[in-house]
C-alpha cells in the first residue's frame, strides 16, 4: 500500500512542478531531491508491503515511509492553500507574503529530506537491507488490454444437489409460511446458492411476488422494509418519505396477506433482525416462504424450529479442481482443461484452499493474470505457502496473497471499496468519480481517466475481488458488491496502513492521523474528530449527520479532496465552502440544501459537483469558473452574470467547462449559444427544457449536432401539469457513440427517417411525445435497437404493428400509459429475440397480442393495470401456447 501512496504522490509532485514552475522555482532543488529519494524508496516497497504484516522491522520502516510521504503532501498542499487564500485578499503585501510562504515551504521540505535520509539509513542499520528492489515492470499503468466479457459469477460447482434440496423445501406444498435457511461459514457460497434457487423458473412461477434484501450487520428495519416494498408494491416517493417504520410495515403486511410470496433475507447475523422483520411477513397459510442465509445455524432454528437448516459443506477435492479450472481456463465453459505440465502444481495450490469456494475463485483470479508456465505457478505456490505459514486462517491467507499480488494501481481502488457499508450495492459511476478525485487513476496516453478507471474496475472483477451486482444494456458494470470477507480484509489493511478509518473505530487519542473518514448508518458524529489537519476525504452514509459538524469540518480541515454528504439531513452549505480549494468531489445529492453560495466558484480544482434531488433552483454564474469540472449534475437555472463580475472576470459561460463529460441542468440562455457545442468531450447530456424563444431552440440543436462524443442524451420538457414542445433536433448521423436516447415532450413532427437516428442506438425511450402515426413503422428498422420503451402518451393512436422482419435485435419492449392503445399486432417473424415484454396501464387493450405466444425466446411477460377482459383471457384461455405463456407471466393490479 505504501508503494501506491508514494507513486501517486510522485505523479502529483511532477504535475505540480510543471503547473507551478514559477511559484516553486526557489525550492526546485529541495523538491527535486525529495522526488529522487522517494523514487528510490518506491523500488523497495512492493516486496516490503507484502512482508510488513509478519516482520515488525519491515512494518515500522514501511509506516515511516508512508508517514513522511503524507507529510510532504500536506506541506505542499498547505502551501498552495495559503497562497490561494492570500490571493483572495489584499494585493498590497502579496509579494512579501509569497516570499515568506516560499521560505517556509523550503524549510519544511528540507526537514522532510533529512528525515528521509535517516529512514534510509535505518534500513541498513537495523537489518532491513535484504529487501530486493522491484523491477520497473509495475512502474506504469499497462496499456488497455482486451478482456473476456464480464459474466455473472454463478459457478454452480458443488451446489447442484444443494439447489435441488432448497428448491424442494420452497415448493413442498406445505401451507404454513415456512422459513428455509442456508447456513455455513463465510465464503462457502450461501448467496450464490440462494441466487440460483431464487432465479429458478419453477420458483419464480410458483410465487405471486418475490423480494430480495441484504440484511448484514448494519441495518435499519425501515430500510429493509422499503427494500421489500420496492419489489412487491408501487409506492410514490412521497409515500416512502412520509411513512415511519410501523406505518410502512403495516402497509406491507396488509399487501402480503393476500399474496403467496417469497422473500430472501440475505446475510442475517442476529436473531433480533428476524424477530423485528417477522412482524411484517404474515402467515396466511397459502404456501408463502422466507429464505434466509446466515453464518449462524442457530438463527435458522430460531426463525423456524420446524425446518432443518440446509448446511453448506466444503467442496470435495474434485469439485474444488473443477471450480479452479473454470476460473482460469475458458471461463464459463464446461470443457476447461489444464495443461499437463501445470496439473500437479495446480492441485497443490487448490489443496491449500481447503475446499472454500471464495478462496478458490479469488486464487483462480490471481492465476488467470499470470503466465501459464510452471515457473509462474511455482512462485505463486511458494508465496501461498509463506502466507499460510504466518497464520492459522487459510482463507485470509489466500485473500492476503491475492491482495499483495495486485499491482499498486489496483490496491488503492480495492481498499476504497471497503469504505462503503457492508453488503451495500455500490454505484460504479460514483465509485469511478471518487477514484479519479482521490488521485488513484494515472493517465494512460490519450485515454480519458474515467476509461482507465473502468478498466481497473473490470480487472478487479476478473480477479474476483469485487462482484458484479448489475449490468447495463451494453454489458458495462452498473453496480458492484464486496464479499464481506474481502471487505474485512480491506478494512484491516486500510486501518493498518492509515488509508481510511470508520468513525466508530477512531482512536480518540490520535484523531489527527485520520486521512479518510467514513460514517455509516446510525453513527452519531462528534466534531472533535473532524479537526484532523490530515483529513482529505469525508464520506457519510449516516442520516444522523448534523449541520454544526459541516461548519466544524470546513473550519478545521482545509485540505479536503472529497466531501460526500449524499442523503444527509442538512439545509445549508456555508459560504466558507469556497475556501476548500483542494476539493475535487462535492456531492450534495438528496440533501435539503436550498442554495449554492457564490463562493462555489473558488473551488478551482473541483471535478464533480452533484446536487440532484436538492431544493436548489438558482445556481450562481460563478459555476462557470470551474475549469476542471468533469461532471455537473443538478436541475436548477444558472443565474445571469452581474455587470461587476463581467468587468472583473470577463464573460463567463458553459464554454469555459471544456473538460465536462456529464452535464445535467435546466435549459437557459447558456445552452442556446455556441458555447455548448464546444464541449467536445461531453458523453452524457440531460436537460430539462423550459419555455424559451424558438431562436434559442435552434442554437441548442446546432450545438447538440457538434457533440459527437455523446453516449447518452435525455431531453424532457414536462413542467408540472404542462408538457412543452421539444426543440427540433438535427439528425444524429455522426453520433456513432450515442447508444441511449430519451425524449420526454411533445414532438412537432415524429422523425420517420432512419437517417435521423444514431446509427448504433441501443436504447430508446419516448414519453409525452403525442405521436399520432404508428412509430413502429420507423423504429422497427433500427438495426441495433435492443430496448424500446413507449411511455405515458408517447403514442396517441389505437393500433400498433410490429411487422414481419422488424425489430431483429429487440430484447425488451415496454408499453406503459398509452391510454388510447387498443391493439398491438406482432406478426410472424417480428421481434425474434424479444426476452422481456411489459404492458402496463394500457386499459383499452382488450386482448393479448397473439404473436407473443409464438416467440421462442420470450422469458418474462408482465401485465400491470390492464383491462379485466385481457387478464381473464390470459388466466382462462386453454391451449398449449397459453399454458406456456402463463408460466412466464406476472399479472399485477
Amino acid at each position: 500500500m505504501a508503494e501506491s501512496i508514494v507513486t501517486f504522490f510522485l505523479e502529483k509532485l511532477t504535475d505540480l512542478l510543471s503547473q507551478e514552475a514559477f511559484l516553486l522555482s526557489r525550492v526546485h532543488e529541495q523538491v527535486k531531491l525529495l522526488s529522487n529519494e522517494l523514487e528510490w524508496m518506491r523500488l523497495f516497497l512492493k516486496d516490503a508491503d507484502a512482508k510488513r504484516r509478519y516482520d515488525p522491522r519491515i512494518k515500522l520502516w514501511v509506516s515511516q515511509i508512508r508517514d513522511v510521504t503524507y507529510d510532504a503532501e500536506d506541506v505542499i498542499d498547505r502551501f498552495m492553500f495559503e497562497m490561494n487564500h492570500q490571493q483572495q485578499g489584499s494585493l498590497k503585501c502579496l509579494k512579501f507574503l509569497k516570499l515568506r510562504f516560499v521560505h517556509k515551504l523550503e524549510s519544511r521540505i528540507r526537514e522532510i529530506n533529512i528525515k528521509i535520509e535517516k529512514i534510509m539509513a535505518n534500513k541498513s542499520r537495523y537489518g532491513v537491507e535484504t529487501l530486493p528492489a522491484a523491477s520497473s515492470s509495475n512502474e506504469v499503468v499497462p496499456q488497455k488490454e482486451k478482456r473476456v466479457p464480464i459474466v455473472e459469477e454463478v459457478n454452480v460447482v458443488g451446489i447442484r444437489e444443494g439447489a435441488k434440496s432448497v428448491k424442494q423445501m420452497l415448493l413442498n406444498g406445505e401451507r404454513r409460511r415456512a422459513v428455509v435457511s442456508i447456513v455455513g461459514m463465510g465464503g462457502l457460497g450461501k448467496t450464490t446458492l440462494a441466487k440460483k434457487v431464487y432465479n429458478d423458473n419453477d420458483v419464480q412461477q410458483y410465487f405471486d411476488c418475490h423480494a430480495w434484501i441484504y440484511v448484514s450487520q448494519e441495518y435499519t428495519i425501515r430500510e429493509l422494509l422499503l427494500g421489500i416494498a420496492d419489489y412487491v408494491m408501487v409506492l410514490s416517493q412521497k409515500q416512502k418519505s412520509q411513512m415511519n417504520e410501523s406505518e410502512l410495515g403495516n402497509r406491507l403486511r396488509d399487501y402480503l396477506t393476500t399474496k403467496k410470496y417469497l422473500i430472501v433475507m440475505d446475510d442475517i447475523w442476529r436473531n433480533e433482525a428476524w424477530d423485528r422483520l417477522s412482524l411484517y411477513v404474515p402467515d396466511s397459510m397459502n404456501g408463502s416462504r422466507v429464505l434466509i442465509t446466515s453464518r449462524n445455524k442457530e438463527i435458522g432454528f430460531h426463525a423456524d424450529p420446524q425446518t432443518i437448516p440446509h448446511e453448506l459443506p466444503f467442496l470435495t477435492e474434485e469439485e474444488s479442481w473443477e471450480l479452479f479450472l473454470k476460473k482460469i481456463f475458458l471461463a464459463g465453459s464446461a470443457n476447461a482443461v489444464c495443461p499437463r505440465e501445470l496439473e500437479e502444481l495446480g492441485k497443490k495450490i487448490v489443496a491449500n484452499c481447503g475446499g472454500l469456494p471464495l478462496a478458490i475463485v479469488v486464487l483462480g483470479g490471481l492465476l488467470s493474470r499470470k503466465e501459464k508456465t510452471p515457473l509462474a505457478w511455482q512462485k505463486v505456490l511458494d508465496s501461498l505457502t509463506w502466507h499460510l505459514n504466518q497464520g492459522p486462517d487459510s482463507c485470509l491467507g489466500v485473500l492476503a496473497l491475492s491482495y499483495n499480488d495486485m499491482p499498486y494501481y489496483l490496491k488503492s481502488c480495492f481498499l476504497y471499496c471497503g469504505l462503503f457499508p457492508e453488503d451495500s450495492e455500490i454505484r460504479t459511476d460514483k465509485l469511478i468519480r471518487l477514484w479519479v478525485a482521490e488521485g488513484f487513476i494515472q493517465r494512460r496516453g490519450k485515454e480519458i481517466v474515467e476509461d482507465v478507471a473502468e478498466d481497473h474496475l473490470q480487472e478487479l472483477v476478473h480477479r474476483s475481488m469485487i462482484q458484479v451486482a448489475d449490468k447495463s444494456f451494453d454489458g458495462r458494470v452498473m453496480s458492484c458488491r464486496m464479499h464481506d470477507l474481502l471487505r474485512d480484509l480491506a478494512i484491516s489493511e486500510a486501518k493498518d496502513t492509515k488509508f481510511f478509518e470508520g468513525y466508530e473505530s477512531i482512536d480518540s487519542t490520535s484523531p489527527g492521523s485520520v486521512r479518510r473518514l467514513t460514517i455509516h448508518q446510525g453513527k452519531k458524529t462528534n466534531s472533535e474528530h473532524l479537526h484532523s489537519s490530515r483529513l482529505r476525504s469525508f464520506i457519510c452514509f449516516s442520516e444522523c449527520f448534523q449541520e454544526n459538524i459541516l461548519r466544524s469540518l470546513y473550519r478545521g480541515v482545509k485540505l479536503l479532496t472529497v466531501l460526500d454528504l449524499e442523503g444527509m439531513d442538512i439545509y445549508t452549505l456555508p459560504e466558507g465552502i469556497g475556501e476548500l480549494i483542494h476539493l475535487k468531489y462535492l456531492c450534495l445529492r438528496r440533501t435539503r440544501i436550498e442554495r449554492l453560495p457564490s463562493s462555489i466558484g473558488h473551488l478551482i480544482n473541483l471535478q464533480t459537483l452533484d446536487f440532484r434531488g436538492t431544493l436548489i433552483e438558482m445556481i450562481p454564474s460563478t459555476i462557470w469558473k470551474l475549469h476542471h469540472l468533469r461532471h455537473l449534475y443538478g436541475h436548477g437555472v444558472v443565474s445571469r452574470q452581474s455587470v461587476i463580475d463581467k468587468c472583473v472576470n470577463g464573460p463567463l459561460g458553459v464554454d469555459h467547462l471544456t473538460a465536462l463529460q456529464s452535464l445535467s441542468l435546466r435549459a437557459g440562455s447558456w445552452c442556446s449559444a455556441e458555447g455548448l457545442g464546444k464541449l467536445t468531450q461531453l458523453r452524457e447530456l440531460k436537460i430539462r427544457w423550459t419555455e424559451i424563444p424558438q431562436i434559442m431552440c435552434k442554437g441548442f440543436s446546432e450545438s447538440v449536432e457538434k457533440l459527437t462524443a455523446l453516449r447518452s442524451l435525455y431531453l424532457y420538457t414536462t413542467d408540472g401539469e404542462e408538457t412543452l414542445v421539444m426543440p427540433q433536433l438535427m439528425p444524429f448521423l455522426h453520433h456513432t457513440h450515442l447508444y441511449h436516447v430519451r425524449l420526454g415532450g411533445k414532438l412537432e413532427k415524429f422523425p420517420n427517417q432512419i437517417e435521423f437516428y444514431p446509427p448504433n442506438l441501443i436504447q430508446l425511450e419516448l414519453e409525452y411525445c403525442n405521436i399520432e402515426q404508428d412509430p413502429m413503422v420507423t423504429l422497427e428498422k433500427l438495426p441495433n435497437l435492443r430496448i424500446l420503451q413507449l411511455l405515458y402518451s408517447s403514442y396517441m393512436g389505437k393500433k400498433m404493428v410490429c411487422s414481419s422482419g422488424g425489430f431483429q435485435r429487440l430484447e425488451t419492449l415496454k408499453l406503459k400509459g398509452l391510454k388510447e392503445l387498443r391493439e398491438l399486432i406482432v406478426e410472424e417473424g417480428a421481434v425474434p429475440d424479444l426476452k422481456v415484454s411489459i404492458i402496463a396501464s394500457c386499459r383499452k387493450m382488450a386482448t393479448l397480442p397473439r404473436g407473443l405466444l409464438q416467440l421462442e425466446n420470450l422469458q418474462y411477460l408482465e401485465l400491470f393495470q390492464l383491462s379485466h377482459k385481457l387478464t381473464e383471457e390470459v388466466n382462462q384461455t386453454e391451449g398449449k401456447d397459453w399454458d406456456k405463456i402463463r408460466l412466464i407471466t406476472s399479472i399485477l393490479q
